[in-house]
């Protein structure tokens, strides 16, 4: 089993937490995690792009000129795809994009998810995550004091609108609960912060 050091807001060493073999350990599927994402991104579209064909830009009903005679092209409409201010030809309409995965593997890419994250030393433990007050300035200096990258992510146990609200004016940062984390959201982070209780609680949820 995986041990990590377990440090206070202010980056001090306080203890030190045994991870899950299952869920922190867990050998790291990247075709599954490419599953994973695809479809996270995939579902985020909300596919209502729409174009006109021919038959739907108004006017065009009139031939422009007659069949022969002309020395032109022959034409029916004005709203032909090849006309300025006609229509799309097999242009985009309004589609679903929805992919689904089995529970199955999104427990595999999720736990790939999180072990790449301790695999590559992105993950801090936090023994506890909170302020008296709504104050960024606190979420920044706990963010300097472990040394998060520019993009984290901050796992908490439960809600806590103080910290989540001190967190919502930094650049980069982003807050979820431990029952709401996804892939994506992982592995797009470059540090993954998560708070000694939340961590018990997603071994406890995940490694059923």
């Amino acid at each position: 089993m995986p041990n990590m050091k377990v440090v206070d807001m202010a980056g001090k060493a306080v203890g030190e937490i045994t991870l899950s073999d299952t869920v922190f350990g867990a050998d790291i599927n990247e075709a599954v995690l490419h599953t994973a994402v695809r479809a996270y991104l995939l579902n985020q579209r909300q596919g209502t792009q729409s174009t006109l064909t021919r038959s739907e830009v108004s006017g065009g009903g009139r031939k422009p000129w007659k069949q022969k005679g002309t020395g032109r092209a022959r034409q029916g409409s004005t709203r032909s795809p090849q006309w300025t201010h006609g229509g799309v030809a097999m242009g985009p309409k309004p589609r679903s994009y929805r992919v689904t995965l089995n529970k199955k593997v999104k427990r595999v890419a999720l736990f790939s998810a999180l072990s790449s994250k301790v695999a590559a030393n992105e993950m801090v433990v936090i023994d506890e995550i909170k302020t008296a007050e709504y104050k960024t300035k606190t979420m920044v200096a706990m963010l300097a004091a472990v040394g998060a990258a520019k993009k984290t992510l901050v796992i908490l146990p439960e809600v806590d609108d103080k910290v989540i609200k001190s967190c919502a004016n930094i650049a980069g940062v982003k807050t979820a609960l431990y029952n709401e984390i996804n892939v994506y959201d992982i592995l797009n982070c470059d540090t993954f912060i998560v708070a000694k209780a939340a961590v018990e609680k997603i071994e406890e949820v995940y490694a059923e």
